[in-house]
């Protein structure tokens, strides 16, 4: 009966629904996977008298969205909520701001995300209820700021708040809920709440831990426990919204793009994504280190896991988000594009984020128009899609936590970062690939890149190995495969049959695996053979003998028998069937210049390793070169990551792009068809945020491998609206793209 007083309320949604018809089931189609592109406008506690909803109402149609987000409860109220302890906001008198929202993006045919933000709570609410808020092991509440912090744990979170969720659903019938900062707090803190410590003791035997140890068992069950939490309450809050409003009326709340962001909120992304069907992202802006290309990783990495029929919306403020952060000055609107359309291109949906129902600063407005309304326009070719890769990136949370524990950034974020920036700037289409879904990804893919995927089970190893032996090219650096799924040492690399070395153990202790890691010194690689006897310049009694050719690997580096490297190495065993091509050259002075040479020219200590294994290959960087290229940005560095690649990957890679520019180039298929994205990164602030102007690269020549069976004449270019001619040569299809400003969609189709 809720469900019918509810569709009965909502016409426009309800009239929507019905016309958007399943077409294999006959079914209406819920909001979540039909609703593209959202807008949000965060209501400061000043707004609700100075809400000009009018005007609003018309933006959200300038702007095409389908979906908003409004804020109603949790911290503060935006409407006359029968909670005594909910706050309300200081401007709301008797007004319902969130309730006269809702009822018009309702009455515009839009769905509707109450936004929750739970985590905190004022004073009377925590001296009437102590027992519902997080505290230290001294018993004193934690703070942030002038509010208190709940306990995801306790009466709050499993008893009011649900009642806080059927009044928002009972009054004004939204499509769901979402809910900004719902995990509660992060692994930096432990709670000793008597919620806390009783739910622990039940689950494990054992008292809270007292300090943060990762080789303490107790410690490590609170890790895990931690997380259960968290999974246990995003079920329970969905219990919750579906019995108040329906089955499709859901709670989501809102997650990280970052992996080591999820780790440290006790987020299991995996977990959640096989929960949900759709996923709000909180990943607003860019890192210098980062750039945009960071939001098409994202995206492809999110529905690598969630499905690529799913949905992403993504927050994308129109203010200056970055350092510092100025909430009510609008971003350069080049800025915010780029990063909107750096997301398209991962598969990201688009959903614009204002702070404030009221700005000074007119020109935040003029920002997502024309990138909203091009995605409506075109929006058929920018969901439900395949992306096209021979080559997989692989990503582990459980690294994340066990092998990275208090050093991610280093350990993992970095050799990631390093080695998809490589081939993002080697135009190498890929995936990012779940460690447990290798094999379930292995038959679209040649070759494996595992960036210092230290933590591994055995059952993981077994699926690497079988991947390889069975004609796959696996690239693996520094640390992979020396822990357990623990982050505990191993005796050895489990995949040392596979890499064609052994004897990494001086590399495990705890100090050792981010000391190697953080140092930078003036230390280089020596590549075999040296050539530079047959290269112009200077002579000297001994010089080596230019003899042989050296591996592919290595093409693009003839003139020089040294590359720089940064980082430092331990000696290793290598098997007598695998081929060295570089060791290491140890550090020495780089001040004064006079002492600026080297004391030991050649070590036997290997730097790069080529293998082979069963019918496919192994290419081992012992040197990390790809946190190394992630820290300094050497053109050396992302040649030899993208060398690696394209030989491993052999002619199985989908499509080959020649011009200037740095460009990121995602493929994806359709029934029938072939979507290229090129998203130009050239400009002035691609590595330090933010852009202001765009600089346009072209022409490009591009050839890609059509799908069997379709001979395309023409490509479509969504963003010019014009036709490409197409040459089909030797099996591709070649055209070419004058000139690309921010980005350009190529539609390849009969």
């Amino acid at each position: 009966m809720k469900q019918v007083a509810a569709t009965t309320l909502v016409a426009g949604i309800a009239a929507s629904d019905a016309n958007a018809q399943d077409a294999a089931k006959g079914e209406p189609v819920p909001w979540y996977h039909r609703t593209y592109r959202w807008g949000q406008t965060n209501i400061t506690e000043i707004d609700p008298p100075r809400y000009d909803i009018a005007w609003w109402r018309e933006y959200w149609k300038r702007t095409a969205v389908q979906g908003v987000i409004i804020n109603a409860g949790g911290i503060v109220a935006y409407y006359p909520t029968k909670f005594p302890l909910q706050y309300r906001a200081s401007g709301l008198g008797d007004r319902d701001t969130y309730g006269d929202l809702a009822k018009a993006a309702h009455e515009d045919g839009l769905a509707v995300l109450a936004r929750m933000d739970s985590n905190r709570a004022h004073e009377p609410m925590y001296r009437s209820h102590s027992d519902w808020f997080a505290v230290d092991g001294n018993g004193r509440p934690y703070r942030a700021g002038e509010l208190y912090v709940t306990c995801i744990n306790g009466p709050y979170y499993r008893e009011y708040l649900p009642d806080v969720l059927r009044e928002i659903i009972e009054r004004s019938h939204p499509q769901g809920i979402t809910d900004n900062s719902w995990s509660g707090l992060d692994r930096g803190s432990i709670c000793y709440c008597i919620n806390c410590t009783k739910s622990f003791k039940e689950y494990s035997g054992h008292d809270l831990p007292r300090t943060h140890d990762w080789n303490d068992a107790v410690y490590r069950k609170w890790i895990q426990w931690s997380y259960a939490c968290r999974t246990s309450l995003w079920e329970f809050n969905n219990s919750v919204t579906k019995a108040a409003g329906g089955k499709d009326c859901l709670w989501l709340g809102m997650n990280s793009g970052s992996i080591s962001g999820q780790s440290r909120s006790f987020r299991d992304f995996k977990a959640i994504c096989e929960r949900t069907p759709i996923v709000m992202l909180d990943h607003q802006s860019r890192s210098d280190a980062g750039g945009f290309q960071d939001n098409a990783i994202t995206g492809k990495l999110i529905h690598g896991i969630l499905g690529n029929d799913k949905l992403i919306p993504e927050s994308m403020p129109m203010y200056q988000m970055g350092r510092p952060t100025f909430r009510l000055s609008a971003k350069p609107a080049a800025e915010a594009r780029m990063w909107m359309v750096a997301g398209f291109a991962g598969g990201i949906q688009p959903w614009w984020h204002h702070i404030s129902a009221y700005h000074e600063d007119r020109r935040a407005y003029q920002t997502a128009a024309p990138v909203m309304t091009w995605h409506q326009k075109n929006e058929k070719y920018l969901v439900d899609r395949t992306p096209v890769a021979s080559v997989g990136v692989v990503w582990s949370q459980q690294s994340t936590d066990w092998f990275g524990r208090d050093n991610a950034d280093t350990l993992v974020d970095q050799p990631f970062r390093g080695f998809t920036q490589a081939l993002i700037r080697g135009r190498i289409p890929f995936i990012p690939v779940h460690l447990d879904h290798i094999q379930r990804e292995a038959q679209k893919l040649s070759t494996l890149v595992l960036p210092n995927i230290g933590a591994m089970s055995d059952q993981q190893a077994d699926t690497i190995r079988r991947f390889v032996q069975q004609g796959g090219s696996l690239i693996a650096t520094g640390q992979t495969s020396l822990f357990d799924e623990w982050g505990d040492p191993r005796p050895d690399f489990t995949l040392a049959d596979v890499l064609g070395v052994s004897g990494g153990k001086g590399r495990q202790n705890t100090a050792s695996r981010t000391r190697g890691a953080s140092d930078s010194r003036q230390t280089y690689l020596r590549l075999t053979p040296e050539l530079r006897a047959k290269f112009d310049g200077p002579h000297i009694p001994g010089e080596p003998p230019a003899i042989g050719q050296r591996h592919p690997i290595l093409a693009g580096f003839d003139e020089t028998d040294i590359l720089p490297f940064g980082g430092t190495l331990e000696p290793l065993t290598v098997a007598s069937g695998a081929t060295v091509l570089c060791t290491f050259i140890p550090a020495f002075p780089a001040f004064p210049p006079e002492e600026a040479y080297m004391r030991t020219p050649r070590t036997d200590i290997p730097g790069l390793v080529v293998n082979r294994f069963g019918k496919g290959q192994s290419i081992y960087f012992a040197a990390d070169i790809d946190r190394r290229f992630a820290l300094d940005n050497l053109p050396d560095h992302g040649d030899l990551l993208a060398n690696a690649a394209r030989f491993a990957a052999g002619d199985s890679l989908p499509v080959h792009i020649s011009g200037r520019g740095l460009l990121d180039c995602e493929l994806y298929e359709q029934s029938g068809r072939l979507i290229l994205h090129i998203v130009n990164l050239t400009s002035a602030g691609t590595w330090r945020a933010p852009v202001e102007e765009l600089i346009p690269v072209g022409p490009l020549k591009v050839k890609v491998r059509p799908p069997h069976g379709i001979a395309p004449k023409s490509a479509r270019a969504l963003v010019s609206e014009e036709d490409k001619p197409i040459t089909i040569k030797d099996g591709w299809a070649h055209f070419e793209v004058a000139s690309v400003l921010d980005h350009e969609v190529l539609i390849i189709e009969a």
